[in-house]
């Protein structure tokens, strides 16, 4: 008899990525197979998101109304609606290993979505969304920012990067920023090491492609917080993309190319003792989890594993050290939070909700439910709108804090998401607070210019 799921802290096996079966398209149907009749015994993640519902109303409406009724070419409508965001794997499946039915529902969705690349059916407007190195050679040119954000902003425009890109014409984009993050950033004001008994006490920072070519006010402000608790940082010498926009397409390989450019460098910080900040989720979980699993044996990998940190795990971490100021000058009002799908999946609990609790004046309304964006899913025109229903209840949550009031400010760690949340607020009527992400909250709480 199986015994009862979700005993055990779940735990994930490696991702034998190059092993030539993992490309063998009769063997990853079979185990959809073998995953998708759990799943429809099961139901628990209806509400998660695209795939659940979509798998259960094609064997509902199947002929037989089990699994046996699915055509399987029907399968893939199931993957295209995965965007990996984990939750299913880490908040709600009882089947999950270490119990002996082993399911693991976002690797399984990414070998389908690999193994749709290798054979080439990924487009290549898909393939240049998810280039984000490649739209960031654009940023930094003050000139052509801003001629590129101020055509981006035009119906015509728009229209045409929907039709010949597949963007969708109504979601927002990020602008370009007129200058990078890596080349402004100032150097620390801070020059001894103080290492607490659970942290390091030097930073460097990775980047991370959206705030150095998009929103650097973002890492600014991280900046600007460990200048003012005296930690020591550096900007990583060299980066590229973590890999995550083509990890989310099954291109394994470009995610091997990332792997190869940023391992060996951010490794020598980690031997160097620095803690390794990333302020984007995703780009930490890639570093965290996503690498690690498809290298194993790898011994850079996994110590970088071990180094990095999401900011506000760090900052927490630096508290129970005894080396995190604590005096906030500045109160923030009434904040509604989203924790974005790829921090909460990191298991490093709620640091980020924590911290802006510690601010005198201020009231936090925190929602734990994906805002739908995830990362490029959101932007497309065959998935926008879903986007923007499957984050209508992170809207609606976050527009009334638990008294009844409005909130003053919404923010999430993800700063697409953040956006992402703040249009739900402008197309369904909600209001409009401020949106500002936690680490810009803390600087302005700690009274920071």
């Amino acid at each position: 008899m199986a015994r009862e799921g979700s005993l055990e802290a779940p735990t994930r096996h490696p991702l034998d990525w190059k092993n030539p079966d993992f490309y063998n398209e009769e063997l990853a149907f079979k185990e959809m197979e073998r995953i998708f009749d759990i799943c429809h015994g099961c139901r628990r993640c209806v509400s998660l998101c695209g795939s659940f519902p979509t798998l259960f109303d094609l064997v509902d409406e199947g002929k037989t109304g089990e699994l046996d009724g699915v055509d399987r070419k029907d399968y893939w409508k199931v993957v295209d609606q995965c965007y990996l965001c984990d939750l299913c794997y880490l908040t709600k499946c009882p089947y999950v290993p270490p119990h002996e039915w082993n399911l693991d529902f976002p690797h399984t969705m990414l070998r389908a979505k690999a193994i749709k690349f290798q054979k080439g059916e990924v487009g290549t407007a898909e393939k240049l969304l998810a280039s984000t190195d490649v739209h960031g050679s654009f940023a930094g040119i003050p000139i052509v920012s801003q001629a590129v954000n101020a055509v981006n902003r035009t119906k015509a425009a728009r229209s045409v990067m929907e039709d010949v890109a597949g963007v969708d014409k109504n979601a927002w984009l990020p602008a370009l920023a007129t200058r990078k993050f890596r080349s402004s950033a100032p150097k620390a004001k801070a020059t001894v090491v103080q290492d607490g008994a659970k942290t390091p006490g030097k930073v460097a920072i990775f980047s991370t492609c959206y705030i150095n070519y998009n929103e650097p006010g973002i890492g600014h402000d991280l900046l600007k917080i460990l200048d003012h608790n005296e930690v020591p940082y550096v900007i990583v010498e060299k980066e590229k993309c973590c890999g995550m926009p083509k990890l989310e397409l099954g291109d394994l390989e470009s995610v091997n190319a990332s792997k190869e450019a940023n391992i060996p460098v951010l490794a020598r910080y980690a031997r160097e003792g620095y803690a390794i900040l990333a302020a984007v989720p995703s780009c930490a979980l890639m570093f965290k989890q996503e690498i690690p699993l498809m290298y194993p044996d790898d011994a850079e990998v996994q110590r970088v594993k071990e180094a990095v940190w999401d900011p506000f795990e760090y900052l927490m971490q630096r508290k129970r050290d005894g080396l995190l100021k604590t005096e906030f000058t500045t109160p923030l009002g009434n904040v509604s939070y989203q924790i974005p799908c790829h921090g909460r999946v990191q298991n490093i609990g709620k640091k980020t909700e924590e911290m802006l609790k510690m601010v005198p004046g201020t009231t936090l309304n925190t929602v734990e439910r994906c805002s739908g964006h995830a990362g490029t899913f959101g932007v497309k025109k065959a998935f926008h709108q879903q986007a923007m229903k499957i984050g209508k209840p992170v809207f609606k949550a976050m527009a009334t804090m638990k008294d009844g009031s409005k909130p003053d400010y919404i923010s999430s760690d993800c700063p697409l998401g953040g956006h992402h949340i703040a249009q739900g607020f402008e197309v369904n009527g909600l209001g409009a607070p401020e949106l500002q992400h936690p680490l810009s909250l803390v600087r302005k709480a700690y009274g920071l210019e």
